[in-house]
């Protein structure tokens, strides 16, 4: 703080992106930051914990929490997914909600509203999120109806995917944010430790190489990450795959260990690209039933949230 002086008019601030399950929270994050830090899958409930990205610009740094979709459930692992939502948004200084331009203003964007962002005195913007899937003379209505469900402070409309308004909704974000000399180093664009990114990543791939009811009984836990003893630019990671049921494992490991090859092939591909190194991954499935009430296990994967 000491170098205050050096940030004339330079802002820095946290803000939450907040929404129900697969509007494009994810999506978005990975195109503001320029890289992959929350998984995504076209199903929802993908991610479970807060992500921290850091958005460094000329005159302002954007510190991105992205929350996990709104979701409802006993468990505790759900519990440490809505303790994160509230834990993000109490330490916002802004309010980024998310809804999908398709499917309009749902019950369950309204319950997010009601119960998140009137009970936080922050300003809110809205982004109207898939505005390539409708016709454009429908966003203004949409607009209109959103003046009517709560005060947001701006509204822009945008495509995370195909990158539509992104930097005009960097510039409205800025606006809200307190003067503040930068908060994270310039190298530093997540807080995320090395082998949660690790997990993310082979999580999303089970996500999207296995059938509906098999990737929310999933959870992976990296037991070791070892430099190769010959080659310092090889990674060695271990990691578990657990599941809940008997047959989830057999879905998951597939005919002749053909789908655990496809799932280690494809995230090995994405990690030696992210982390600019080679790597050897071993994959290992163990059943682990109610695993989402285990609270040292939820602790080892992550889910420090729970109390």
């Amino acid at each position: 703080m000491e170098n205050f002086q050096n940030y004339e008019n330079f802002r820095a601030g946290f803000v939450a992106i907040v929404g129900r399950p697969n509007v494009g929270k994810s999506t978005l994050l990975n195109n503001i930051i320029g890289t992959k830090l929350s998984i995504v899958s076209p199903r929802p409930q993908t991610t479970r914990m807060r992500i921290l990205g850091v958005k460094h610009l000329p005159d302002a740094q954007i510190i991105f929490l992205d929350t996990p979709g709104v979701q409802k459930g006993g468990d505790l692992l759900t519990k440490s997914v809505m303790e994160s939502v509230v834990s993000g948004i109490e330490s916002a200084d802004v309010i980024l909600m998310v809804i999908d331009a398709e499917a309009g203003w749902t019950k369950e964007d309204k319950e997010i509203v009601e119960n998140y962002l009137k009970k936080v005195n922050k300003p809110a913007i809205l982004a109207i999120n898939k505005i390539d899937k409708i016709k454009r003379d429908l966003v203004l209505p949409l607009i209109e109806e959103s003046t009517k469900i709560y005060d947001f402070k701006e509204f822009v409309p945008i495509s995370a995917i195909k990158n539509l308004n992104i930097d005009e909704l960097i510039e409205t974000i800025k606006k809200y944010l307190p003067e503040s000399p930068p908060l994270y180093p310039e190298d530093q664009i997540t807080d995320l430790p090395l082998k949660f990114y690790i997990a993310e990543i082979i999580r999303e791939k089970v996500f999207l190489n296995t059938r509906q009811e098999v990737p929310y009984s999933v959870a992976v836990e990296v037991e070791s990450i070892k430099e190769g003893e010959k080659n310092k630019n090889l990674l060695i990671i271990d990691a578990v795959i657990y599941v809940e049921k008997e047959n989830h494992k057999g879905i998951i490991i597939g005919k002749q260990g053909q789908m655990l090859k496809k799932i280690g092939m494809q995230a090995r591909e994405e990690l030696e690209f992210l982390l600019g190194k080679k790597v050897h991954l071993n994959l290992y499935v163990k059943v682990k039933e109610r695993w989402k009430e285990d609270l040292p296990l939820l602790r080892e994967l992550g889910y420090n949230q729970i109390s």
